[in-house]
């Protein structure tokens, strides 16, 4: 009997464990890359606290990133949800339907609507087409080295998301749930608002993962506003302003922003009729604050 038959048997059936993960890897021929930025999840219990915390519940659909050997991926299928799964990894996307077929079998049980679905693709270049039924839940052991492109990717690739959970290095996760005014306030922090308040809803033990990483990582959560901040072309219009803000963060707004908004008088009245003190610096200015120098600058005429 295989590690993956007795893992079916125990008391964590349906669950990978450290055992299970590591005879898919040698059978697959598969080395966790730091290129891919690949950390395999070994611990059920884990995998549950994550499932548990996201709120997935049965029937949701959830997409997941970087599925890799399946741990997250059998947590979610565990509870009913329905997930599609991005990988690039051309080995693991072939594999993940025959584990999830020998470890939980009822995830094909209506062949006609199977519970799982593997779109092989890098996730930075997915389209909306690979999503024929828009995932409401994003729940994903992120790339450490791409999380942050490949998250703001499915945020504005997919508006049907209404809330999303992801396990990303705690550096990276501290950024993106920052407030304006921290240290760790940047660019990602100001574009993942646009689509919602963020917070850390956890840690994780760098135990849990195979290999053991050199960083540790949290758990950080949003729920997407109810309606729009606003339009797709003030969106683009904010974020290019949240760019030029941030790419010379020690000088004032009026100055950092410029290659936007044009000259320095035409930049210092639009900052003004935007109520935004053009001294003020990148990083002491929320979302809220971009969005209206956005609609300032659209609305400003010489």
């Amino acid at each position: 009997m295989s590690a993956l038959e007795h893992a079916h048997d125990a008391s964590s059936a349906g669950l990978l464990g450290p055992t299970q993960v590591r005879e898919l890897a040698e059978r697959l021929g598969v080395s966790p890359t730091k290129k891919l930025g690949q950390n395999f999840v070994i611990d059920p219990n884990t995998v549950r606290k994550i499932v548990r915390l996201a709120g997935i519940e049965s029937g949701a659909r959830v997409v997941e990133v970087g599925p890799g050997l399946g741990s997250l991926t059998l947590g979610i299928t565990e509870i009913g949800a329905d997930v599609t799964a991005v990988e690039i990894d051309h080995r693991l996307a072939a594999e993940l339907p025959a584990t999830a077929r020998a470890m939980q079998p009822d995830v094909f049980a209506d062949p006609a609507h199977p519970r799982l679905r593997v779109v092989r693709s890098d996730a930075l270049e997915v389209t909306a087409g690979d999503f024929p039924h828009p995932p409401e839940h994003l729940v994903a052991n992120l790339p450490y080295n791409v999380s942050v492109p490949i998250l703001m990717h499915l945020l504005e690739l997919i508006p049907e998301l209404r809330s999303g959970l992801v396990m990303v290095q705690a550096e990276v996760g501290y950024r993106i749930a920052a407030q304006p005014g921290s240290k760790e306030y940047g660019s990602p922090s100001a574009k993942a608002a646009w689509y919602g308040p963020w917070r850390i809803a956890g840690t994780v033990s760098r135990k849990i993962f195979w290999p053991v990483p050199g960083v540790d990582s949290v758990l950080v959560g949003y729920e997407r506003r109810e309606t729009p901040r606003g339009s797709e072309a003030e969106r683009r219009a904010t974020f290019d302003l949240v760019n030029a803000a941030f790419a010379q963060r020690r000088k004032m707004l009026r100055q950092a922003v410029q290659p936007v908004l044009g000259n320095f008088d035409r930049t210092v009245a639009i900052l003004t009729a935007a109520g935004i003190d053009p001294q003020v610096r990148a990083e002491q200015l929320g979302i809220d604050d971009y969005v209206s120098i956005a609609r300032a600058a659209a609305n400003f005429t010489e």
